[in-house]
């Protein structure tokens, strides 16, 4: 059963209500991480008639596709996304992935080379390839987080939301340099902005700004 949670309280400019029986709406989010992605998903504020079922797999890059496929059998789910990185797997599986992805209808939040791209982001613009355990001690520094960065927090969403525009902005900016673009050796690249974009669209359905 998908778990329910509250939308944070709003403010008063945001009080009317457009249509209270607008269709729930619902989402299975596919995670390769354990831990890390689905600790960063979990936290996101969702109306309280809509569903954010997030899963974190342990699988990887086209069997990670094929998990998604199992969980969202006799399931109605308005959007389907796996979330993956580009890491040190082969071209083959990575592409082999997307492809099977694109095929089922499932929508793609990859990172390359890691999921972490994503939270430098939220700081400033990086075109540079690094690598995994770069990325963690990046964001450790004192321009960053300013304290040991830790994989699997639990409180990186609530330390990072009030950059999100900032990391959206980055991340889009990122891939327009990318002409045409080609997930698998765009690095450093992500579309998680995607999937968060579509996550906070949720609120939008609900209350008028």
């Amino acid at each position: 059963m998908p778990n329910r949670r509250h939308l944070h309280e709003r403010s008063p400019k945001r009080k009317r209500q457009i249509n209270r029986f607008e269709p729930r709406q619902s989402f299975l989010i596919v995670c390769e991480g354990q831990k890390t992605e689905p600790n960063y998903f979990r936290k996101f504020p969702i109306p309280a008639d809509s569903v954010v079922d997030v899963k974190g797999t342990g699988a990887n890059t086209d069997g990670l596709v094929r998990k998604a496929i199992q969980l969202r059998a006799g399931q109605k789910y308005d959007q389907v996304w796996v979330v993956f990185d580009r890491d040190s797997f082969t071209l083959e599986h990575f592409n082999s992935a997307i492809q099977m992805a694109n095929a089922n209808g499932i929508h793609i939040a990859y990172s390359n080379e890691a999921f972490e791209l994503w939270y430098v982001l939220h700081f400033f613009y990086l075109d540079t390839a690094i690598t995994r355990v770069d990325y963690r001690h990046r964001l450790s520094q004192k321009d960053c987080l300013g304290y040991e960065y830790e994989k699997n927090s639990k409180t990186i969403y609530d330390e990072l939301s009030i950059r999100q525009p900032t990391a959206i902005r980055n991340a889009k900016r990122l891939l327009e340099q990318y002409n045409p673009p080609n997930p698998v050796s765009d690095k450093p690249s992500t579309t998680v902005h995607l999937l968060v974009e579509q996550l906070h669209q949720l609120n939008s359905l609900f209350w008028d700004p």
